[in-house]
Order: structure tokens, then C-alpha cells, then sequence
């Protein structure tokens, strides 16, 4: 009996060994299972030219082919007409056209029913329309397409038609410069319907630089399946930026799940809209906070850095004017120094190092000095994680009782002659 105990560790190395075994190909299949698999869809690629989608005809002649044939005339007539274009004759408009992408279509033997999209070369159609196709586009955009259905948010997770819906569309004649990520490897990782509630801009700046990005787009579709085989109700909204800021909404029907695809790309289309009417209203503009490396200075404190060089500027020429030997005596007059408070109400405008371990501590310093009292306005001037960051602070005091405050906050600060180090 003790001979079989003492031989119970060595048996159990084995088991122990295979548990552990187990334990890492099962960590390794979890890994994998995130970033791998079918679950990327590839973008198309965009063209410059102008495309114009869902124009419906219905024509009889003698013959299916005729009957298409005309058809096809009369949609590059319409096609036309809603680019507001100069009255051409057909065989003009042909010429301009590069291709006709049929939607739908039904052909009989005298009649020919369809939704037709016509692309025009821009090139060729440029001198018609004179500025169509050449507004000013937006920055580049990345788009996060955000799908809830079931109590679930996804976005790269898996394939789904909405992320397909965007990956097909064909953006080339929209004024955004769309960002679309395949949404393979890594992509279902890092953009997750959680970055979308994120606010640290240290997090949204590495993620956007992953992709060339300026900020982001987030098109939320909102899909409810009523019952199976039944009508799909979609609720979509249109949000932007790192504050997941609102833009507008809507609502859409399909009849059947069959018909989910056609809704989606309608909402594609009508989702560029809503964000071209928001790049003309200015809304769209990258946001000046997610551009750590040079930050836009506040145009308030722009005007008291321009006073201030200014007022220095009289004093030196005052201070140099008093120093010029009289006419009278020739004898040299140096004026003294005359050290008066600031006004009351005055703003100043220090530099402030901050030691920055790591992005918490950058971020939980900029919240601090931003919350200090008597701080007007911050700028970044730097950033380095892992070492000293450097601020601009305006404040409404002297740099003595900047400090004091900062030391209030619970900042460890060592002053200078207009500048402070502060950490914690």
C-alpha cells in the first residue's frame, strides 16, 4: 500500500502536464478565433467618376432588345437631368456615359422593366456640370459601421450586411473621404463598439493613425426582426467624433429579410447625405484635440498672446526712449523698473512640464490643471508618455499663485522664472 502511495506524484505529473497542454491550446484557439476566420470584407475600390443610382424605367417597343435599348437612352436622359445638366441631345449624352449598372431588371418579349444606375466620366462630363465633382472633400474618415440587433453591438466581430452594405459602396463621387477598414486580423480588436464610447484622445489618436485617419464616422443600424420571415425595421443613426457627437436619424422598412440588402444601401446613400450636409455646415471638421502633436491654439488666448507681445513691444521702445541722453545735458537717464501688479481681471500664459508615466497619468494631469481655479484655457504643446509632457496654462494670476493652486490640486511643483514642473 505505501509502495502504490509513494507512486501517486509521479502519475500525477503526467495529468498535470496534459491539463496545462490543454489549457494553452485552448487560449490559443480563443486568440485565434478573435482576430481569425472568414470575417473581413475587402472595400471596392472607388472611382472618380459621377454615379448616379435607382433610376427606374419601363419601356415596350416591338422587340425585348429594342424595348432595352430604349430604355437604357432614357435612363442616361434622366440621369442627366438630375445632375442638373445643360440641355444635350442623346447621342451627346452617350458620349459622356462610361457605363450603365443595372439593379434590377425584367425582360419580356416587348417590354423591359428596371432600376438602372449610370456612371458618367468625369473627365468628359466636367466641362457640362462646370464645379459638380470638384467640391472640397472632407479629411479622411474612418468609419466605423456599428450594427445592434438581439441586444448585441457589433461592428468587425463577424461579416454582417451592414458592414458589407459600406464595403460595396462605390464613395468615389461623395465629398468624405471615407476610411474602410477590411475588418480582418486585428481590425475586429481594436475597433470595437466600445472605442465608440471612448473619450481619451490618446486612445482615438492611436487607433486613427493605424489607419491615415483624421477622425471618425459612426453609422449605427439599428435592425429588428419583427418575426421570422417578417417585416426588418431599421432604426439608423449618424454620429462623428471622438464625443460620439449626434447628427441626425432616420427610419427604414423591409418587407421581407430578403429585401434587408436593398434597405441597407439605401441608408448607405442616405447616410452620405446626411454627412456632406454636415461637412458644409462645418460640423465635420477634424476635431483639433485628436492632433496631439500640434494642437490649435484657442483664438481668445491667440488675441491676449498678440496684446501681450504688443504691450511688451511699447515697453521696451518707452524703456529705450528714456535711456537716450537729453538734448540739454547729454547726460544718460535710466529709468527704473517699476514692478506693479497686473490688472485685476488680467489673464497670463505659463509653461507647464508635467511628468507623464504613462497615459493615465497624462490624462488624469491635463483633467487636473484644466480643473484648477483660476485656470483659463490649456494647450499641449507635447506629449511623451513615459516622460515630461509640456503645457501652456492661461491663468488669471501671477505664476506664484499658479502654483499655490497646482499644489492644491496635489501636484509636487518646482517653480521658475515663467515656467513650472510639476508631478505627483
Amino acid at each position: 500500500m505505501s509502495h502504490a502511495l509513494s507512486l501517486r506524484p509521479a502519475l500525477r505529473r503526467p495529468a498535470l502536464l496534459l491539463l496545462a497542454l490543454a489549457a494553452l491550446c485552448a487560449l490559443g484557439m480563443a486568440v485565434w478565433a478573435q482576430v481569425g476566420g472568414d470575417r473581413g470584407i475587402a472595400p471596392v475600390a472607388s472611382t472618380s467618376d459621377i454615379q448616379v443610382t435607382g433610376i427606374e424605367v419601363d419601356v415596350r417597343a416591338d422587340t425585348g432588345a429594342e424595348a432595352r435599348e430604349q430604355a437604357w437612352k432614357e435612363a442616361q436622359r434622366l440621369a442627366w437631368e438630375r445632375l442638373d445638366g445643360p440641355e444635350l441631345s442623346d447621342s451627346q449624352i452617350e458620349g459622356l456615359v462610361s457605363a450603365i449598372v443595372i439593379e434590377r431588371e425584367r425582360l419580356g418579349p416587348k417590354r423591359y422593366i428596371a432600376t438602372l444606375g449610370v456612371v458618367f466620366d468625369r473627365q468628359r462630363a466636367s466641362r457640362y456640370l462646370g464645379s459638380e465633382g470638384e467640391a472640397t472633400r472632407s479629411a479622411p474618415m474612418l468609419l466605423l459601421p456599428v450594427t445592434v440587433s438581439a441586444g448585441t453591438q457589433m461592428v468587425y466581430e463577424q461579416r454582417n450586411p451592414w458592414q458589407r452594405a459600406w464595403a460595396e459602396y462605390q464613395a468615389g463621387q461623395s465629398r468624405i473621404d471615407y476610411v474602410r477598414p477590411t475588418g480582418a486580423g486585428g481590425d475586429s480588436l481594436l475597433l470595437t463598439y466600445g472605442q465608440t464610447g471612448r473619450r481619451s484622445r490618446t486612445w482615438w489618436r492611436n487607433a486613427l493613425d493605424q489607419f491615415g485617419a483624421a477622425d471618425v464616422l459612426v453609422p449605427i443600424a439599428s435592425l429588428r426582426y419583427t418575426y421570422p420571415g417578417g417585416p426588418v425595421e431599421g432604426t439608423f443613426t449618424a454620429r462623428y467624433g471622438p464625443d460620439n457627437t449626434y447628427l441626425d436619424g432616420f427610419e427604414m422598412t423591409a418587407a421581407t429579410p430578403a429585401e434587408l440588402p436593398a434597405m441597407l444601401e439605401r441608408a448607405v446613400v442616405r447616410f452620405d447625405r446626411i454627412f456632406e450636409l454636415a461637412l458644409a455646415d462645418g460640423k465635420l471638421r477634424p476635431d483639433p484635440t485628436l492632433n496631439i502633436g500640434t494642437p490649435e491654439l484657442d483664438p481668445a488666448l491667440q488675441r491676449l498672446l498678440e496684446l501681450g507681445r504688443a504691450l511688451r513691444a511699447q515697453e521696451q521702445a518707452a524703456a529705450a526712449a528714456a535711456s537716450e541722453p537729453t538734448a540739454e545735458s547729454g547726460d544718460t537717464i535710466t529709468a527704473a523698473p517699476v514692478l506693479a501688479p497686473p490688472p485685476e481681471g488680467s489673464v497670463a500664459l505659463y509653461t507647464v512640464q508635467v511628468a507623464t508615466p504613462d497615459a493615465a497619468a497624462f490624462d488624469g494631469a491635463v483633467s487636473a490643471v484644466r480643473g484648477t481655479p483660476g485656470v483659463r484655457s490649456t494647450g499641449i504643446r507635447s506629449t511623451a508618455i513615459g516622460g515630461t509632457s509640456v503645457m501652456t496654462v492661461s491663468y488669471s494670476g501671477s505664476i506664484g499663485e499658479l502654483a499655490e493652486a497646482l499644489r492644491a490640486r496635489g501636484f509636487t511643483v518646482t517653480q521658475g522664472s515663467n515656467a513650472l514642473a510639476i508631478s505627483r
